[in-house]
């Protein structure tokens, strides 16, 4: 099982260095060309994935980034903290306490 690991994990790891490597733009790449960052990744995967993950690519901090749908809000926010959605319940419950609706009973 250890052996299966020992030859598991290092593809894995330059499978996903290669994707990534293919699939950055070209202006978040650093040091180096995009072809020549692919070709190192196949060429030598352990060194050359640790090396794209590490210095290839600009990383944003975590929740800094854009959107996958491309725009809004840069954070999500739970709906109990979003004043909007709170908003949006009163004036729902508001709504349903005036009378004059006539189909209730």
């Amino acid at each position: 099982m250890l052996r299966v690991l020992m030859f598991l994990v290092p593809l894995a790891l330059s499978v996903y260095a290669f994707i990534d490597c293919i699939s950055t733009k070209d202006e978040d790449i650093r040091h180096m060309p995009k072809p020549l960052w692919a070709i190192l990744v196949l060429l030598f995967p352990l060194v050359g994935s640790i090396s794209w993950i590490i210095a290839g690519k600009k990383r944003q901090p975590a929740g800094a980034g854009r959107s996958a749908w491309g725009g809004g809000r840069a954070q999500w926010v739970a709906p109990d903290d979003n004043p909007e959605f709170l908003k949006s319940l009163d004036e729902d419950k508001d709504k349903d306490d005036r009378p004059g609706d006539g189909d209730r009973g």
